[in-house]
Order: structure tokens, then sequence, then C-alpha cells
């Protein structure tokens, strides 16, 4: 792995960190005319870019009911009790997560309660390129189900050795939530179906064997960067989780750590994408040196070795050294990793201080793994440094607040100079008007005689 020496260094780390480079700006480009053809022509335009990148003819859009459970029947009997200890262990965390309604009496008469709303329905996207991520039906569908959302839709791209239907154990576990309307269809063309639904502005009636996919409010779940791009694009259309770039991981270890361990969760990470980041922090360049002679063996025994190799040495990844723990605790908050394992003395303790990580991984017994299948947090999370400002996804993905004010007129009263003093100041004066109204006789219009 390439290294980059911070030691004794008191620059702005933040350009020196190795990143993946996405223009995400070009893609939106590149993607702008499928997404704006779904808009138009709907279905058409869906099963056009379906057979022009996944190689698959869609005969419909919508899987039907029985190829849903048919899917949940023939689930590995291991695959399928792992599916059920992650949604129970996913449901305890995000049940824990319900907003309630909170009423506040800010002066006698009046007060504000604000309400917790889920949104009305919701798109969640479910990858299945170079992964078939079955386990992010589960980090999706819970928290939206959790949040009460009464309409959920799931798309995944079609895959040719399934028939032209989603991955059989991605359709298994939404048997296993209770999903029953789920959609082949992958990429931009997805996200488009999503946003704008698939009939087309013209809202044509569609064929009585093809069952189209209306609009959702928010669109979540990860995807490869054409994904990302029509989110962008359809941001305003409807809400979406975040754009998602590569995962990637950070590892802030000292001399404690094991080598063994750092490097197979280094190489847990790369072997998602040739693209995804591994990135080690460390005070101890014993510790540094041991993991790249872990490297060296573990990547030989890996299934997906070349991506795994091209991950590793791309300028994504690197070995970071640093003068102490408190430097490289700096660092790693500056860095603000979707997945940030800590694997030092003390660790909790560092963990408490982390400011900027999507989800944070204590101790040697705590591997982003972990976090991907079974420990019931969400393995949705922000890349690219967005954890500095957004939330890895949760049952408030799904929620709005809503404020209910009601005063009445003896509060109303008692409000109305602080009103009209500041309406004033803001050059609005009809707004202190529409209060003072309320007390006092407007001049007359005049009227009929």
């Amino acid at each position: 792995m390439n290294r980059i020496d911070l030691r004794g260094s008191r620059r702005d780390p933040r350009g020196l960190l190795p990143r993946a480079q996405l223009d995400v700006a070009q893609a939106v480009e590149k993607i702008r005319p499928v997404v704006e053809a779904v808009r138009d022509h709907g279905y058409a335009a869906i099963r056009e870019a379906t057979e022009k990148f996944d190689g698959v003819r869609l005969e419909r859009l919508r899987v039907p009911v029985e190829a849903i459970t048919a899917a949940e029947k023939s689930l590995d009997p291991n695959v399928r009790a792992a599916l059920l200890v992650a949604i129970e262990r996913a449901r305890k965390v995000h049940a824990d997560q319900r907003r309630t309604d909170v009423t506040t009496q800010v002066v006698p008469g009046g007060t504000v309660t604000e309400r917790w709303v889920p949104v009305s329905r919701v798109g969640l996207y479910v990858p299945g390129g170079l992964a078939v991520l079955a386990s992010t039906v589960v980090m999706n569908v819970v928290p939206a189900q959790e949040a009460g959302v009464p309409s959920l839709v799931v798309a995944s791209p079609p895959q040719a050795s399934n028939g032209g239907l989603p991955d059989p154990t991605i359709l298994g576990a939404c048997a296993l939530l209770g999903v029953t309307e789920v959609y082949g269809v992958g990429g931009a063309q997805a996200i488009a179906m999503l946003g704008y639904g698939s009939a087309g502005r013209s809202g044509a009636d569609l064929a009585d064997d093809f069952e189209h996919c209306a609009p959702v409010d928010v669109i979540t779940g990860p995807g490869n960067i054409w994904v990302t791009a029509a989110k962008r694009l359809l941001q305003g259309t409807v809400g979406i989780d975040a754009e998602a770039g590569p995962t990637e991981i950070a590892i802030l270890a000292d001399d404690s750590a094991s080598p063994v361990h750092v490097a197979a969760d280094l190489i847990s990470q790369a072997e998602h994408d040739p693209l995804a980041a591994s990135v080690l922090v460390t005070d101890s360049p014993a510790l540094a040196d041991a993991v790249d002679l872990q490297l060296a063996v573990q990547v030989s025994a890996t299934k997906h070795e070349s991506r795994v190799r091209e991950s590793l040495s791309g300028k994504q990844s690197g070995i970071v050294l640093v003068d102490d723990l408190e430097q490289g605790l700096a660092i790693v908050d500056d860095y603000a990793a979707e997945h940030l394992e800590i694997q030092t003395r003390g660790a909790r303790e560092l963990a408490m201080r982390v400011r900027n990580a999507g989800a944070i991984f204590v101790g040697a017994y705590s591997p982003v793994s972990l976090g991907d299948y079974a420990a019931g947090s969400n393995h949705v999370l922000p890349t690219a440094g967005c954890a500095r400002h957004s939330s890895g996804l949760s049952v408030q993905s799904f929620l709005r607040g809503i404020h209910v004010i009601e005063y009445d007129e003896a509060a109303l009263r008692a409000s109305a100079p602080h009103v009209v003093a500041l309406a004033n100041a803001e050059d609005l004066p009809a707004h202190g008007q529409a209060v003072t109204a309320r007390f006092t006789e407007l001049p007359s219009s005049g009227g009929a005689a």
C-alpha cells in the first residue's frame, strides 16, 4: 500500500489523505438523457436502458409476488437464519430511534407541538453489480418500516441468470420483510423510475400484463456512480438519503493491534470495488510493516484477488503514519470515514472523542463486517467525507417534523407588540397588521348600499 508520512506535519491533511476521485458532475451529464427519457416516456425508456446497460429485455417491471414467495422458500437455510437475525437486531436498534410528538407550552395559552410524520412512499434501491447485497434490503426496509412508512418499493437490477428478475437472495430478503412491491430495474433508470414513475408524462394506460411503478417521495440506498448521479438529478423532485460514493474504511491503530486483523479488515472493504478505499492510520511503523506483510499473504488467498489488489494499490488507499494517537485522532476526524475502526489501547475512550464518522467500530472484536450484517446498526452510511455533515440511514431519514402552532386570543394579544416590532423592522408591515386586525376594526372599504 502507498504510504503517507504526516509525522511532524502541521499542514491541513485533507488534501493529502487518500480518497477516491469521482466526477459526479460529469456522470450527471452522461446519464441526463436516460433520466429525462424515463421522465418523458416511462416504461419504454426504462426497457430500452435496461436492455442497453444490463443486457436484459424486460417483459414487465414488477416482480410477480409468486416469484418473491418462491425465492424465500428456496433460500439456503443458513442464509435464511442469518437474514432473520439481521432483521431482528436491526429492528431492536431502529425501534429505539422512533420519535414521539412533543407539545411545548411557550406561554400561557400558546403551544407548539412537533409532530413526527412518516413520508407516504419510499423507493429503496438495492445494488446488484459486483456484489449483490441482500443485506442492503434489511438496512433500507427496516428503518422505513419502523418509521411507519405505509408504502415501500424495492428496486434492484435484473439478473440474466435469474430470468431477468433481481437476485433470488434479494427477493428472499424482501419476502422475509413482507415487501411485495419489487421492480427488476437497476442503475440510473431505476432512480428515474422511482422519482418520476413509469407511466411517462403522457400518463397513458399501460398494457394489462404490466404493473407500473408510481412515484415515490424519498429514495434511499447505495449504488454506483450512475445511481449517485441520477440521485443528484432527482434531488428536489424527491428527497434522497445521500450521494454515496465507493465504500471506505479507516483504521486507527497502535502497536497493540493485530496486523492479521487489520489486514483482514482492509481487504474486506477492498473486495467491494476497485475504487473502494482502505486506509490505515497508525503511530507504529512496526505495525505498518507487519500489515504490509500480512496483506501480501492474505490478498493472494482471497477470492477477489484482482479487485482487492487494484483497490489497495490505488491512490484512494494507503497507510498514514502519524506522531501519536492524538494526531491520528485529528487525522481520522478530517478524513470522516464511512467506517472507522479503532484498534488501540483505550479504544472506547478514543471512539467517544471522534466527531466525524459514519459508524465507529471499537476494539478487536467489532469489525466492519459485523456492522455490514448483524450488529444491528445500519450500513447505509455517508462516504467521501460527508460524515462531517451527514448521518447514516435511520428512522429519521423517513420522518418529517411538522410544527403545529396553537395560540388563544390572550396569548396572541400579548405577543402582538413583538410581532409588530419585528415586522416593521423588516419593512413587512402587513405581517403586523395580520395580528392587530384581530383586535382592532379595519377601515370600512365601502360596499353595497
